[in-house]
């Protein structure tokens, strides 16, 4: 089977919505746009090169809902929830042909008008390509114990207490260690495991993390700057053992971003004028 190209993932995109009944988070609406299409691994674990956090597949998903968004079909919250501007008992359909030459015309006009691109209404996700390719270039250099440490530090920031970078060789992966309380009454005890990989997490370092978790702490937390193969997500989620935390390189950059750890936002301040006040003077 062929990389889908964002206009043929249409279509089974709004029918994945349909199924969520009307909206969806990123990670839901590209799961089950997958599954509809009946993506195999091969296809699913392509990155989106060489030192992206995302898959191929996700990279064009991310222009399906663009291209849909602006056709008029779907809307996104601050949050990050995608949902359709309108339900139906069916699922919408479309012609992707239509589509592209739909949307195509509207930015070719306003480019003709001048209009600046940050009000051309482009996606804010596929705006945040550049700066989280920068990004993961930067932690790509880092040597082995900075990016140990910078685990810490984003578990410190996001409530542990008593995290140590541990690091010992042959101790099965085993980077470090930290406590989590919930609600101030219950405490975790969790060991994490730290890996700049560039491709994917297979099942067997989940297996591997996993067995050097036993007996020793009550979770995991596997935190990469690649992605998660599916068989290593099913595997992190088995019935039965113990449950394993993933955290892939988009969630790392994203959550750097949230903590602003090596991460700057400027807001630009925009002022206009409200003619309507004037008048209840």
């Amino acid at each position: 089977m062929d990389m889908p190209t964002y206009d043929r993932m249409m279509n089974p995109l709004l029918e994945a919505l349909h199924q969520l009944g009307g909206s969806g988070s990123i990670n839901e609406i590209n799961e089950k746009t997958i599954e509809i299409l009946g993506l195999p691994d091969e296809i699913i674990n392509v990155p989106h090169g060489e030192n992206s956090s995302a898959s191929e597949v996700e990279y064009r998903l991310a222009w399906t809902r663009t291209y849909l968004k602006k056709y008029g079909l779907l809307e996104n919250s601050s949050r990050g929830v995608w949902a359709l501007t309108k339900t139906s008992d069916k699922p919408i359909t479309v012609d992707p042909s239509e589509v592209v030459k739909i949307v195509r015309d509207i930015d070719k006009k306003k480019k003709e008008e001048d209009i600046p691109e940050n009000e051309i209404g482009e996606s804010e996700e596929i705006e945040t390509y550049q700066w989280k390719k920068e990004l993961k270039d930067i932690l790509m250099t880092l040597e082995p114990t900075q990016f140990e440490r910078l685990s810490q530090r984003i578990l410190r920031e996001c409530g542990f207490t008593q995290v140590e970078v541990t690091g010992k060789s042959g101790d099965g992966g085993i980077d470090g260690k930290g406590i989590i309380k919930v609600a101030g009454l219950v405490s975790f005890h969790a060991m994490f495991q730290c890996k700049r990989y560039q491709g994917s997490v297979t099942p067997s370092h989940i297996r591997d993390f996993r067995g050097a978790l036993q007996g020793r702490a009550d979770k995991g937390i596997f935190i990469t700057t690649g992605f998660f193969s599916r068989d290593a997500i099913k595997e992190a989620h088995r019935d039965g053992a113990p449950p394993i935390d993933l955290i892939d390189g988009d969630d790392l950059l994203q959550k750097m971003k949230e903590l602003s750890l090596g991460v700057k936002k400027e807001v630009i301040e925009k002022i206009t004028v409200d003619k309507e006040w004037f008048e209840n003077i």
